[in-house]
């Protein structure tokens, strides 16, 4: 074991956000702590780390080892290279070198008892050297960079000049080549592209330490993370297992819980219906009977309300009217900006109903697209045509939609002045600003309030072509889910950029991904995607390269049709199992009703009430035999693969 902690506690003023959490971290395991916004997940960090105190408990680091941690919000200066940076991380190795430079240098010019102590002195350094990776740390180094999306041409830049983000990157790439027995990574995907995201993924599930990790990235927490440790209501839970094993136990638990919850709210108004009865009867051993009942009743140890799933975010997004089949036109599309060259002569078109997304690499020019599209940037050359009746809402991943100055209430009631207060009250609430939140000023919210802003005037927009621009960022798991199920039920048209992949696998019907300035086209979601960019590599499907374009992919589009018409196939033969399990259920519960009625006292000698309960048992058992023989043809069905 690494990491220990025991009974944290901690609290900021009257609000308690751990309250004795427990968790251990084993050597080389990979981890994840997900939870709610303001849950707690960075605060847990900053306590394991030590920035932080906790109130209670106490967390402990295995002795002689090594803690490394990048910060969800890391800022820092140096007067070094992106390259010298990272260099200085070595700096062990190239005092090595150094010393073993100068040992040769001095060789040359030695001789005897001296050369040989020298010598000696020079295989000592180099055994060091190579032992420690001396001969490849360099290449190491250069890896680390481009895999974290730094090209060569800007290693020489100074960190100063770099953004928030490019800064957040270096700091990741110094202590991945720390090599901390333990690393503790907060929202480490947030400014890295798709291609980083997938190399660090793949570094860290090869990493020869342990890992723990807070990150939204459902995608990247399924492909990293063998446990998850989960806050939720001040509390931790340990989960093993990759996210989606979690997301379906917690489901599972959830559903328990919230069945127990209610099994005994109905014990307790039942009971209480009783003693109600009890004692309207007015009797002196009726009424103490109530009291032994009440009794009882209090000292019932009464289920706390679970936490219902997915219930704080409440969005409906409903077209207005439906737009014509046609959404879309874009025709020899082409942006530069001074000697770049974004894309040239890009051609796509959407139709109703699709939802596309824009995949590629950071400055590919995704969002310029999507603001030419929306008429916020000129194009250089080429023409966008909308189709008859569309209607566009934009998400804009900046929110420069929103205006800093004005309150959150005044920010709906502007944009639509039809509004009474309490429906813009209802609307904000919501998406979580209730009571004098509504009055706060756009300028002062988060990154993620000012995102569930965006979301709140773009459910009242009754767009029927929505475009977004990166939508999960800066909302946490729970809240991603609200919106994906609400795009998935959404009739209208959907075209936008982002990162999420788990997002993109839930709601994308086609991906068109940018890259040496076109689009290339793939029916289907992101594993889908996946699946055939590799076909295309690997060489095994040459067909598929001349065929990617959406409007000519006839064979990937059957393909696809055909796989969500099995997908179709499948879901219908599980409901018609679950139908014909829960009709079985009924009748042999009901004849378990009926044989118990069948041998009461007052039933026995009555033979009018015997022959009408035997004939119903006997068309119960019956209809049964049809419904096993039903069930069994339903089940060979779902054991044969070519049902599908």
């Amino acid at each position: 074991m690494i990491l220990s902690c025991q009974n944290i506690e901690k609290q900021f003023g009257d609000a308690v956000i751990l309250d004795r959490c427990s968790f251990h971290i084993e050597e080389y395991e990979k981890a994840a702590i997900v939870g709610i916004n303001g849950a707690g997940k960075t605060t847990l960090l900053r306590i394991i780390t030590g920035e932080l105190e906790a109130d209670g408990g106490i967390c402990t680091i295995s002795r002689g080892k090594t803690l490394g941690y990048l910060p969800q919000l890391m800022t820092f200066d140096s007067e070094h290279t992106i390259y010298e940076e990272l260099l200085s991380v070595k700096e062990n190795l190239t005092l090595l070198e150094a010393q073993i430079r100068e040992a040769e240098q001095q060789m040359k010019h030695t001789s005897g008892r001296e050369l040989e102590t020298l010598m000696e002195t020079y295989a000592s350094l180099t055994h060091q050297f190579e032992t420690e990776n001396g001969y490849g740390y360099r290449s190491e180094l250069t890896g680390v960079l481009k895999g974290l999306g730094f090209a060569e041409e800007e290693f020489s830049k100074k960190i100063t000049a770099l953004s928030g983000g490019q800064k957040t990157r270096v700091a990741l790439g110094r202590l991945l080549l720390l090599k901390p027995d333990l690393i503790l990574l907060d929202e480490p995907t947030n400014h890295l592209d798709m291609t980083s995201i997938a190399w660090l993924e793949t570094y860290l599930m090869n990493y020869k330490g342990a890992v723990l990790i807070v990150s939204h990235d459902r995608y990247f927490l399924d492909r990293v993370a063998t446990k998850i440790i989960e806050i939720d209501q001040t509390k931790t839970t340990v989960f093993p297992g990759s996210y989606s094993d979690y997301a379906v136990k917690k489901e599972a638990l959830r559903i328990a819980a919230w069945n127990s919850y209610q099994n005994q709210q109905r014990e307790i108004r039942r009971q209480e219906e009783v003693i109600e009865k009890l004692r309207s009867f007015n009797r002196e051993k009726s009424i103490r009977r109530a009291e032994s009942r009440e009794k009882l009743l209090q000292k019932m140890d009464v289920i706390d309300r679970p936490t219902e799933a997915r219930t704080d975010m409440k969005i409906r997004l409903t077209p207005r009217i439906l737009s014509g089949n046609d959404v879309l036109q874009v025709t020899s599309l082409t942006k530069s900006f001074d000697s770049l060259t974004l894309f040239r002569d890009l051609d796509f078109a959407l139709k109703r109903g699709e939802h596309v997304a824009v995949i590629g690499n950071n400055g590919t020019g995704k969002t310029t697209i999507l603001k030419i599209i929306n008429d916020l940037l000129p194009a250089d050359a080429g023409s966008i045509h909308l189709g008859a009746g569309v209607q566009i809402g934009y998400y804009d991943q900046e929110h420069h939609v929103l205006h800093p100055d004005k309150t959150l209430f005044k920010e709906i009631s502007d944009a639509y002045p039809s509004l009474t207060n309490t429906e813009i009250r209802n609307t904000l609430a919501a998406f979580l600003f209730t009571g004098d939140d509504v009055f706060k000023l756009i300028k002062e919210l988060s990154g993620g309030e000012r995102g569930r802003v965006s979301l709140a005037k773009l459910m009242l927009s009754e767009a029927n072509f929505l475009i977004l621009d990166e939508p999960t960022n800066h909302l946490d798991i729970a809240s991603r889910e609200i919106l994906e199920d609400a795009l998935n039920h959404y009739e209208g048209t959907v075209l936008y950029v982002s990162h999420d992949r788990y997002f993109i696998n839930r709601t994308a019907h086609r991906i068109l991904e940018l890259s040496s300035r076109t689009f290339t086209g793939y029916l289907g979601n992101y594993d889908y995607y996946l699946e055939k960019k590799e076909e295309l590599q690997s060489g095994q499907n040459q067909t598929d390269s001349s065929a990617s374009a959406p409007a000519t992919d006839s064979e990937a589009r059957m393909d696809w049709k055909n796989q969500r018409q099995q997908q179709a196939r499948k879901r219908k033969l599980e409901h018609d199992l679950q139908k014909t399990e829960a009709a079985i259920d009924t009748l042999e519960r009901r004849n378990e009703e009926l044989d118990a009625q069948m041998a009461l006292p007052e039933n026995c000698s009555n033979v009018e009430t015997l022959t009408a309960l035997s004939h119903e048992k006997e068309g119960n058992l019956q209809e049964l035999e049809t419904l096993y023989e039903t069930w069994e043809e339903l089940e060979k069905l779902k054991e044969s693969p070519a049902s599908f």
